[in-house]
């Protein structure tokens, strides 16, 4: 207590009362997850003899026969322990080649344990903290590693994707400079008539721009073509035509020797 001194009189002032935390178990908001049993006192392990022998028992018991008891036992004593083996194990070796998220990992190891309880025999003398700990650590490790085979393969395909994408646009890139050197020099053995001729140096000057262009569909191309020649669409494909079959050859003649020759006798040098 503690005392206001007055003129008059002492005031007796109560202390004031702490509250109380106000706590939300994550079993409560969260069915799946596992209730911690009761500790007993001078109780530090999560997973201790006590757990040991419930998975005893739970073996013992016939699972036709006696499923409903192995269910109880497992909830109520071997569950949490279980949960909390594999939550230790997948925090403390930080595997990092699982593409799921860690709740359904740690389940996924869960599920396992369960599946091969039944193996443990603790007549051979190892503790069953031990044992399924080392399930499923070689359980994380198996998979772990297998993942990460396969990232290395995918990864390697696409490495090599990239790099043969990358050695192609440098190929055509190429090609279509020494196509481009190729036209201008011989435009005017190839065609006769203006017209013709303007159309080709439009297509000319486009392929000589095609870095600064966003669409290449064939419309977008013609409508570009029509505006810089001031002709109609069916002239514009009569001379494409022509290009096309420029085109086959010389890039048949750079695939073969890495250049084109610009000078030809005639017209019809193929």
């Amino acid at each position: 207590m503690e005392y206001l001194k007055t003129k008059t009189r002492r005031i007796v002032v109560a202390p004031k009362k702490k509250d109380k935390k106000f706590e939300i178990k994550a079993a409560d908001t969260h069915p799946s997850l596992p209730t911690a049993p009761k500790k007993k006192k001078g109780k530090k392990m999560y997973f201790d003899m006590d757990v040991q022998d419930a998975i005893v028992r739970y073996n013992a018991l016939d699972r036709d026969e006696n499923q409903t008891k192995r269910n109880k036992i497992y909830q109520e004593e071997i569950h949490y322990a279980f949960d909390k083996l594999c939550e230790n194990i997948i925090n403390t070796f930080k595997f990092e080649y699982f593409d799921d998220v860690y709740i359904d990992v740690k389940q996924e190891v869960l599920s396992f344990l369960i599946m091969n309880i039944h193996k443990y025999d603790h007549t051979k003398g190892s503790k069953a903290f031990s044992y399924f700990s080392v399930v499923c650590k070689n359980y994380l490790i198996l998979h772990n590693n297998s993942n990460y085979k396969r990232y290395k393969i995918t990864d390697g395909i696409e490495a090599l994707e990239k790099k043969i994408s990358d050695s192609k646009k440098e190929f055509m890139s190429d090609f279509t400079d020494n196509m481009i050197l190729y036209f201008e020099k011989n435009i005017y053995n190839i065609f006769k008539h203006k017209k013709d001729i303007d159309v080709a140096y439009a297509i000319i000057e486009l392929m000589r721009k095609r870095e600064d262009i966003e669409n290449f569909n064939k419309k977008a191309l013609y409508i570009l073509i029509r505006e810089m020649t001031n002709v109609e669409t069916s002239h514009i494909t009569k001379v494409t035509n022509v290009m096309k079959v420029y085109y086959k050859k010389l890039l048949n003649e750079f695939s073969k020797t890495g250049t084109i020759e610009l000078e030809k006798k005639n017209k019809l040098f193929f």
